[in-house]
C-alpha cells in the first residue's frame, strides 16, 4: 500500500512537472482529429505535425494557415504559464524597547567551565581520551 501510494505521488508530480493539465487529457480527441486532418490534407506524419504545433515549424505554420487558428487553440497543451515572486526583505530599526531588559547575575558555584579548545592540527584529528 506505502508503494502504490508513493507510485502515485511520483507520478502526480511528474505530470505537474510537465505541465500537464486535466483538461489536456480530455482534448486529446482533438489532437487525433487535427493530426489526421493534416495527414489527409498536407500530407504530414505526426512528427511533422507535432513540429508544426509545439516546435520549430510552429511559427510559419501559424502565418501560413491563418483559417486553422481556432482548431489550434482548442489543440492540448497550448496554454501558457507564467509565475512572479516578489520577496520584499525590510529592516526597520527600532531605538525605543517597551520592555527593559534586566541582566542575570546570580551564580551557581557547583558549575564549572573550562575551556576545551585546543588545535587539531598541531596533535592529529584522530587522540586518545584524556583524563582532566
Amino acid at each position: 500500500m506505502l508503494r502504490t501510494t508513493a507510485l502515485l505521488l511520483s507520478l502526480f508530480i511528474l505530470i505537474q512537472s510537465a505541465n500537464i493539465h486535466v483538461d489536456d487529457v480530455f482534448e486529446l480527441d482533438e489532437l487525433i482529429e487535427h493530426a489526421q486532418f493534416h495527414a489527409e490534407e498536407h500530407g504530414d506524419n505526426f512528427f511533422v505535425f507535432i513540429s508544426k504545433h509545439y516546435g520549430e515549424l510552429k511559427a510559419e505554420h501559424n502565418k501560413n494557415h491563418q483559417e486553422e487558428q481556432e482548431d489550434h487553440e482548442e489543440l492540448p497543451f497550448q496554454h501558457q504559464g507564467q509565475t512572479a515572486f516578489l520577496f520584499a526583505f525590510v529592516l526597520n530599526e527600532i531605538t525605543d524597547y517597551p520592555l527593559e531588559i534586566t541582566g542575570f547575575t546570580k551564580l551557581d558555584p557547583n558549575y564549572f567551565y573550562q575551556d576545551s579548545y585546543h588545535s587539531l592540527t598541531q596533535e592529529g584529528l584522530l587522540q586518545p581520551p584524556r583524563s582532566i
